[in-house]
């Protein structure tokens, strides 16, 4: 399939990857990043734009405004994108593989403070029954305490409920994630402080925040909520995965000894009980800052976790790719991924029956390439990299997904607009 140009954002070309400073010496923090005292394997030690990615005058509630898109596939093999424009959550329905799109549909009923951060996007899944649920995120405060919000579409995206808070608690949720449980169900999970909360409260010391999930039910609502595991790092896009039917797999960034933040695996014994926290790499990235730079996680049918993710650690920096064969107990020894000195970043990884594909971001300081690396042996052996896109300006970040049949790269850049790319079949 010929690529297609889809939309044209109005856009004036800015790179918008970078590490958001959190937390009680952000003003230091800032200036030290400004002149390169810390962490300098980062790639762009900016703080996050929080307008669109049409830049400051796009506000319009429409894709070209967007700075991410969010791609699933409906049971039918419609094409679904979710993405924020104007302050609003907004989703649009292609049925030819995003040559063309029906007119979004409104999730919000009025523009907000949306979290579209480096690791922070409106999240979309459609069940087998066609009903659509969204997930997003608003900040309600300066300090980046957010609440997420659900809504969810019964008559194939004509219209969606009213949004409702995941829980009721409300001190801060964000980085919410949502995936389709094998057996049919809506799993969701995010970054909750209320913990954090709480110890502030009593005056002791809690870092960082703490990983919450809930199952949705039939409404979309999420209930009970609970806490899968304390002390995570608060600002890193969680990845989602099945090892069986109501057995979930998150990948997260923990923090380990209070300061090391490395990512860890949790693989959930049933629905409701998350088994322990098995580290994916010794990175020794310790730090106090965020650095907005999450994990992507795919499990095949035969089982196999395969993780990538983005590191600055004492032990080593850049992408780096690992699999697992035994549901998280033992990784491989983690293998490089891309070029760090080209900027490599923000890893996304599908698998099918066999085949894996791992998508990044580079940038040659002119322009930023999307580089691929395919295993035909479930991870096993990795054919030599290829660049499948490139663009100058603003690029949202890779995601790979499937129809179910085939494999596609989902890429919104300022020049070209929204593509998918067809990459082959997952098989």
């Amino acid at each position: 399939m010929a690529l297609q140009k889809l939309v044209t954002l109005r856009s004036t070309p800015q790179d918008f990857l970078g590490v958001r400073l959190e937390g009680r010496k952000a003003l230091i923090q800032r200036w030290a990043l400004a002149v390169g005292l810390l962490i300098p394997a980062v790639p762009v030690l900016a703080q996050q734009h929080q307008h669109a990615g049409g830049g400051p005058r796009c506000n319009e509630a429409m894709l070209a405004c967007a700075r991410q898109a969010t791609p699933a596939f409906g049971p039918d093999g419609a094409l679904w994108l979710a993405f924020a424009a104007g302050g609003k959550v907004m989703v649009a329905r292609s049925d030819d593989l995003g040559g063309h799109f029906a007119p979004p549909v409104a999730v919000t009923p009025e523009p907000a403070k949306l979290d579209t951060g480096p690791d922070a996007r409106p999240k979309v899944v459609v069940d087998k029954d066609g009903r659509i649920t969204v997930a997003y995120a608003v900040f309600k405060d300066q300090n980046y305490n957010g609440r997420v919000y659900l809504a969810r579409s019964t008559d194939h995206g004509a219209s969606f409920s009213a949004p409702q808070p995941i829980t009721a608690d409300d001190s801060s949720q964000r980085f919410e994630t949502l995936a389709l449980d094998p057996a049919g169900g809506v799993f969701a999970t995010w970054i909750d402080k209320r913990n954090a909360a709480a110890a502030r409260r009593q005056g002791k010391a809690y870092p960082g925040a703490a990983l919450a999930f809930a199952w949705l039910d039939g409404s979309g609502s999420a209930a009970p909520t609970r806490i899968a595991r304390d002390e995570t790092c608060e600002c890193c896009r969680l990845a989602v995965g099945f090892a069986a039917p109501s057995r979930p797999v998150v990948a997260f960034r923990n923090i380990f000894d209070g300061h090391t933040r490395d990512h860890a695996v949790i693989t959930f014994a049933d629905a409701a009980t998350p088994g322990p926290v098995r580290r994916i790499s010794v990175d020794e990235w310790k730090t106090d800052v965020c650095p907005h730079q999450g994990p992507s996680l795919a499990v095949s049918p035969s089982g196999a976790y395969h993780i990538a993710w983005y590191t600055a650690g004492q032990a080593r920096k850049g992408v780096f790719y690992a699999r697992s064969m035994d549901e998280g107990t033992a990784f491989a020894a983690p293998l490089p991924v891309g070029n760090a000195a080209a900027r490599a970043e923000r890893p996304s990884v599908l698998a099918g029956d066999g085949k894996v594909f791992v998508a990044w971001k580079e940038f040659d300081g002119e322009a930023t390439a999307i580089r691929l690396m395919v295993s035909a042996d479930d991870g096993a052996n990795w054919a030599a990299p290829t660049t499948v896109a490139s663009s100058a300006g603003f690029a949202d970040h890779p995601l790979l997904v499937s129809d179910g049949k085939r494999a596609f790269l989902s890429w919104l850049t300022a020049a070209e607009g929204y593509r998918l790319i067809p990459l082959g079949a997952p098989q």
